[in-house]
């Protein structure tokens, strides 16, 4: 089985789809440029896709979303990383944009 993101004009995800390989040579998907290869264990384009994820051609990756303002896209991972690191306390918190750091949720 292989998954196959549907990339838009804009390169956004709009699906995401599991076929027989034997489907993907027939050329039932259509134009190549209109479907991308997606890996669910990450092996390659960085991050399996999602819908409303965007395929970046020049990294040849997927990336999900900015899910807040402060956070910036590590280049090697091509995922979301927070200004603060994630407190290592066995607590669990929760991304707090206006003190751009980590709550404590009880």
């Amino acid at each position: 089985m292989s998954h196959f993101a549907k990339i838009n004009e804009n390169n956004i995800v709009t699906e995401v789809i599991v076929v027989e390989q034997d489907v993907v040579n027939s050329g039932i998907l259509g134009d190549s440029f209109q479907w991308v290869q997606t890996s669910y264990n990450s092996n390659f384009r960085k991050n399996y896709a999602g819908i409303g994820f965007t395929y970046d051609v020049v990294r040849n990756a997927f990336i999900a979303p900015q899910p807040f303002a402060s956070w910036t896209l590590n280049e090697d991972t091509c995922q979301w990383e927070a200004p603060v690191a994630y407190p290592d306390d066995g607590k669990v918190y929760e991304w707090n944009e206006a003190t751009t750091n980590w709550t404590e949720i009880e």
